[in-house]
């Protein structure tokens, strides 16, 4: 391939992700470009034998303080922002010997890369905020009308494609879409930065929320749903805003299946949730995980249960629940094997009978877990991550949640605690003399994940390490007991010491007593209503065991 141009013209290249980067400015080289470039970027194009010049060299200005300054000078940036049809920056280019610059490539330090590493100083994290790069970038972007800018890798082969075809020159519509993705990587970039210096504020106790004044969000599309809410809303995008997190939606493989839906997504963001608390909250409490299993229909449990066995864990799962986990989500800690997903899709006792599951996540499924899936439910959609193998507090996500308004979005910060049992003695948990047994406390930290991470108003109810009762999303707390219980007498449940956990306190005695009826031994929820001294005196009264964690976050777990 040679040159199409007689005037050689220049590009300005300096990434930190050098992935087809030699390729690339070789052909840019044989199009008729001359590069300038920085550092580490240089190094590698001489030592591949592409002809380079320095910055430093270019501009006559050495790179100092330890290369953080190196393209902040005027020879770079007045040959990327110079107007070509404007006759005085024409003038004062030749006054300066500014040559233009058409091209630049320029990608970021790594960011978000380095604050995930465990022990990262604030000083190395600070070091990796990318200062002439960014610069560049908006600098081109801005003068797109002139000049090009490559921000991603993945845009080299278009854009040698364009220059062979446009004699060296990049289309308008080009330029523009290159900029528009320019400055959506700043922002992005930005935003990052932002996010992870407020976090370090709230962890250093500088404040007490995650509620910055102003609040930045930046992410990259990373797949596209196939429609919205409903099937016959537009497509959904999905969006990465952390590249880091091990338990990042975009994280999860699809092993097989279609593309999800929007609810298939929120489902899977809802089950991910009550995983990391259940598994945090035994971690906490018993210094170990148990085997978990959780269905999740339309973003609320249906069905939990945790264990040792894992094909009893995944079947009182199902028999929480027989009826609401068809066409939901679900979701388990450990390897799937065969008998594990026979149990799962397995429904009624004809050869043809089966269960209809949306999606199926685990941190891995043998082949023969995968066949079982694909004969049973061919709609099924397989999906792993790694991860969900090694959960544990360090799980949690403390990132905030948004929920968009009209005219803006609500931030809230993340639930991230974890109910503590361990040093109260069994008088601070039952004034009424009563015993509280391991069992009882293992479902109290199960219930208590899914009550927490559910819809309000929620009432869960747990037995024997299985959820029999889920009633969520009700308007009021006797709504929310009523439902629960006509779940578990539905699907076959007895409930008589069973706990009980609400998502929030009790208004009144009528919920509590409805729990108390059905023979409920325990109730968990948080103190702040002004009648909590009549909802302990009722339950005191009644032989249920009470426990209160404090309405203010961070106080953590007490009884009364």
């Amino acid at each position: 391939m040679s040159s199409t141009t007689t005037e050689r013209r220049k590009a300005l290249i300096s990434v930190h992700d050098k992935s087809d980067l030699c390729p690339f400015a070789e052909q840019l080289v044989e199009l008729g470009f001359d590069l300038i470039s920085t550092g580490g970027t240089a190094t590698a194009l001489r030592a591949a034998g592409i002809p380079v010049q320095d910055v430093s060299e270019y501009t006559g200005f050495p790179e100092m303080m330890h290369g953080r300054v190196k393209t902040l000078h005027p020879k770079v940036h007045g040959g990327i922002l110079a107007l070509r049809d404007d006759q005085t920056h024409t003038n004062s280019m030749i006054e300066h010997g500014i040559a233009a610059i058409d091209l630049v490539v320029v990608n970021l330090y790594p960011f978000e890369a380095t604050v995930a590493k465990d022990g990262v100083t604030r000083a190395e994290a600070i070091e990796q905020i990318d200062i002439g790069g960014p610069s560049m970038v908006r600098s081109a972007a801005k003068n797109h009308r002139f000049v090009g800018i490559v921000t991603d890798p993945g845009d080299y082969a278009r854009v040698v494609n364009e220059l062979e075809k446009e004699n060296g020159r990049l289309s308008e519509t080009l330029r523009r879409e290159l900029a528009l993705k320019a400055f959506a990587t700043t922002a992005a970039y930005d935003a990052a930065i932002t996010r992870w210096l407020d976090e370090q504020e709230v962890l250093e106790g500088a404040t007490q929320l995650f509620l910055p004044k102003q609040f930045v969000v930046g992410g990259t599309l990373f797949a596209l749903c196939k429609y919205g809410e409903n099937p016959q809303q537009a497509p959904v995008g999905l969006y990465a805003t952390n590249s880091t997190d091990p338990l990042a939606l975009h994280r999860f493989v699809e092993v097989e299946g279609t593309e999800p839906s929007f609810v298939n997504l929120t489902d899977v963001d809802r089950v991910l949730q009550t995983m990391t608390h259940i598994a945090a909250g035994f971690s906490v409490n018993f210094g170990s995980i148990p085997r978990i299993a959780i269905g999740v229909k339309h973003g609320n449990a249906c069905g939990s249960a945790v264990g040792d066995n894992e094909i009893e864990v995944v079947s009182r799962m199902v028999e929480g629940n027989p009826l609401a986990i068809f066409g939901g989500v679900v979701m388990v800690n450990f390897t799937l094997n065969h008998f594990t997903a026979e149990v799962l899709v397995k429904h009624g006792m004809g050869p043809k009978e089966r269960r209809v599951l949306d999606a199926v996540i685990a941190p891995g499924f043998s082949d023969a877990a995968i066949q079982m899936l694909r004969r049973k439910n061919g709609r099924c959609r397989i999906i792993t991550n790694p991860a969900l193998g090694n959960l544990g507090v360090h799980s949690l996500d403390s990132r905030p949640r948004i929920r968009p308004v009209r005219g803006g979005f609500l931030v809230q910060p993340n639930y991230t605690f974890v109910l503590d049992l361990n040093g109260l003695t069994v008088e601070h948990l039952v004034p009424n003399g009563k015993t509280v047994n391991t069992q009882e406390r293992r479902d109290v930290i199960l219930a208590w994940a899914i009550s927490a991470t559910s819809t309000s108003n929620t009432i869960s109810l747990v037995k024997n390490g299985m959820l029999i009762g889920n009633g969520v999303g009700q308007q009021d707390r006797v709504g929310a007991a009523n439902l629960a219980l006509a779940q578990a007498l539905r699907a076959g449940h007895s409930t008589k010491g069973a706990v009980a956990s609400s998502d929030s306190f009790f208004p009144f005695t009528d919920a509590p007593a409805w729990l108390a009826d059905a023979g409920i031994s325990l109730i968990q929820s948080t103190s702040g209503s002004i009648r909590d001294d009549e909802v302990k005196k009722f339950c005191g009264d009644r032989g249920v065991t009470l426990c209160l964690i404090s309405d203010k976050l961070g106080r953590g777990f007490y009884g009364h």
